[in-house]
């Protein structure tokens, strides 16, 4: 009988392997079709005039002067001597010419934000992403950390994780406890000026096991290492955002302890919003539990992000109904809606804010993007508000 049962398990091992194989072979197949795909377009954002004096603050008018007296280079035109565009970078560079750079003051604490929830599907690491890439644009220096072995924002950044990067490129040499002081050996630039990506990949998922291996030997002083390591390269950054596993481990305790501010996204499903009430209550004992060895994190605020909303059912209209009465001033107000634009370019390995047109059509990607920009924008102003040098500015624009 034990001899049956051991080839039954061998055969199970074999039938899994396969299927494993298999897929694996048709993702990465997947994966650099789309990178090939895309290996001779122009990546990086670009904005013509008008757009970059909104984000400057000036007018196209005074842009046009600074470029005419030398403050400014000129601009690159194409084949039809027209402006082709202004690149991210060159906006930041008129954003110091014209003094508007939004970077917090020294004495300002950097926000360092979980984008968090203990289920998957819920659209963390596309509001991770799209938040930390919106950031960038906006100005701010930013570093996006991939806390997730399954690497969702990573591949969404163009690599294929367990192909493109090693294990000494993502936070496990620096969880794991080594010699290392600082995580600016894992920063790397992206394709959005001012933007920072410390990547991840499948090899990260071990690191669970060992930290909580060794905090259960008596090494409680591990749930602080990530916050050590975020420390050592904030001086750099006005805002840090995690995108951890949707579990509660090892990694998910010590992004806990690391963050200062809080955001997780809700699809307005009865499974869903079941699921968050669940984290709240598993949120409160672990904050209880940290609080136990004086190493509770002190939150600056916490919001919800409607995720995944599709406006023509009742059901989404009525929980989100729901979610506001419950979540009051916590519920970020605009709902992240589902988008086929977003789809697409998640299919594309991409987001919304680098394609340079409409994947679908161009009523929808205008539609994606005021949902997009309503949401981020109103978790920037609670960044912002996180700051007293900003205090006079945002009274003046009336946001607080």
């Amino acid at each position: 009988m034990t001899a049956d049962f051991e080839q039954i398990g061998a055969t199970s091992l074999q039938m899994v392997e396969g299927l494993a194989d298999k897929a694996a072979a048709v993702l990465e197949n997947l994966r650099t079709g789309a990178v090939a795909a895309r290996a001779g377009e122009r990546r990086e954002p670009t904005f013509q005039i008008g757009q970059a004096a909104e984000l400057v603050g000036r007018t196209p008018a005074a842009i046009r002067d600074a470029e005419k007296d030398g403050r400014l280079p000129e601009p690159r035109r194409g084949i039809n001597n027209r402006r082709v565009g202004y690149t991210l970078e060159q906006v930041n560079d008129m954003r110091g010419i014209f003094g508007t750079r939004p970077w917090r003051d020294q004495r300002d604490p950097p926000a360092i934000i979980a984008v968090q929830n203990f289920k998957g599907g819920v659209g963390k690491s596309t509001v991770a992403v799209h938040l930390a890439q919106y950031l960038a644009i906006q100005g701010y220096r930013v570093a996006l950390v991939d806390c997730d072995s399954q690497a969702s924002a990573t591949t969404l950044f163009g690599y294929v994780p367990d192909l493109d990067l090693s294990e000494d490129e993502t936070l496990y040499p620096f969880l794991r406890h080594d010699e290392r002081s600082s995580l600016s050996y894992a920063l790397k630039p992206t394709h959005f000026d001012g933007l920072f990506l410390i990547p991840s990949n499948l090899r990260l998922f071990q690191s669970e096991y060992e930290i909580a291996a060794r905090m259960a030997k008596g090494e409680p002083g591990l749930v602080d290492r990530l916050s050590v390591g975020l420390a050592s390269i904030a001086p750099s950054f006005d805002v840090i955002i995690m995108d951890p596993p949707p579990a509660l481990g090892a990694i998910s305790l010590s992004v806990l302890r690391a963050a200062n501010a809080l955001v997780v996204p809700v699809p307005p499903t009865i499974m869903d919003f079941s699921s968050t009430t669940a984290f709240l209550s598993m949120l409160e004992e672990t904050l209880r539990t940290l609080d136990q060895f004086d190493r509770a994190p002190s939150l600056e605020f916490l919001k919800f992000v409607a995720s995944r909303v599709e406006e023509n059912k009742s059901i989404h209209r009525e929980l989100i109904k729901l979610m506001q009465t419950i979540f009051g001033h916590h519920l970020v107000r605009a709902p992240l809606k589902n988008s086929a634009e977003i789809d697409n370019a998640t299919a594309r390995l991409m987001t919304v804010y680098e394609q340079q047109g409409a994947i679908t059509s161009k009523s929808v990607r205008e539609r994606c993007l005021t949902y997009l920009n309503a949401v981020c924008k109103e978790l920037e102003t609670d960044i912002r508000a996180m700051w007293p040098s900003h205090q006079e500015r945002l009274r003046k624009e009336g946001l607080v």
